[in-house]
C-alpha cells in the first residue's frame, strides 16, 4: 500500500510539476514582454477613451447647438414682441394726437363760428342801414374761413388729406426724399467724432 501511494504521489508530483513549469515559462514571458504588452494595451485603452470622447463631444455638441437655436428664436421672438409693442405704442400716440387735433379744431370751430355770426349779422345790417354793399366784402373770406374749419372738425378734410398722402407715397415718393438721403451710422458717429474733437480742441 505503500509503495502505491508512493508511487502515486510521484506520479502527482510528476504531472503538476510540469503545469507548474508552464506557468513560470508563462509568466517569464509575460515579463520580458510587459514593455511590448503594456503599450498595445494603453493603445487600445487610449482608442477606446479617444472614442467615449468623441461621442461624448457629439452629444455635447448637439445640446449646445439645440440651446443655440432656442436662444435665437427666443431673441426672435422677443424683438418680434418688442417691435410690436412699439408699433402699438407709437399708433395710439399718434391717435391721441390727432384726436387732440380733432378736438381744437372743434373748438375752434365754436369760437370762430360765434364770431363769423356776429359779424355777418352787424355787416348785414349796416349795408342794409347805410345802403352800402361794399360792407358785405368781409363776409367772403370770412366764410371761405368758416367753410375750412367745418371740414376740419366735422367734414371729410382728414380722409382727402390721406388719400392724397398715400397717392403721394405711391407716385411721387422721390419728393419725400431727405436732403444727403437716410440717415446712416456711418454719418452720426462722422458728426459725433467732429463735434467731440472740437468740443476738446475748444476746452484747451
Amino acid at each position: 500500500m505503500n509503495k502505491t501511494k508512493k508511487t502515486v504521489s510521484l506520479a502527482g508530483s510528476k504531472t503538476s510539476f510540469p503545469s507548474a513549469k508552464k506557468a513560470v515559462r508563462v509568466a517569464f514571458i509575460l515579463t520580458i514582454h510587459s514593455g511590448v504588452l503594456s503599450p498595445a494595451f494603453s493603445l487600445q485603452s487610449s482608442k477606446c477613451l479617444g472614442n467615449a470622447n468623441a461621442a461624448m463631444g457629439v452629444l455635447l455638441s448637439k445640446s449646445m447647438d439645440d440651446n443655440l437655436k432656442k436662444q435665437q428664436e427666443f431673441m426672435l421672438t422677443n424683438a418680434r414682441l418688442q417691435m410690436e409693442r412699439q408699433i402699438l405704442m407709437q399708433n395710439q400716440m399718434r391717435e391721441r394726437q390727432m384726436a387732440m387735433q380733432i378736438a381744437w379744431s372743434r373748438e375752434f370751430l365754436k369760437y370762430f363760428g360765434s364770431f363769423f355770426a356776429v359779424a355777418t349779422v352787424g355787416l348785414t345790417a349796416g349795408a342794409i342801414k347805410r345802403k352800402n354793399p361794399g360792407m358785405l366784402a368781409p363776409i367772403i373770406p370770412l366764410s371761405f374761413i368758416f367753410a375750412y374749419q367745418m371740414d376740419s372738425a366735422y367734414g371729410t378734410l382728414i380722409n382727402r388729406m390721406r388719400g392724397e398722402a398715400e397717392n403721394i407715397m405711391e407716385t411721387e415718393n422721390d419728393r419725400l426724399q431727405l436732403p444727403q438721403g437716410t440717415p446712416t451710422f456711418e454719418s452720426i458717429e462722422k458728426a459725433r467724432r467732429a463735434k467731440s474733437s472740437l468740443s476738446a480742441f475748444l476746452e484747451k
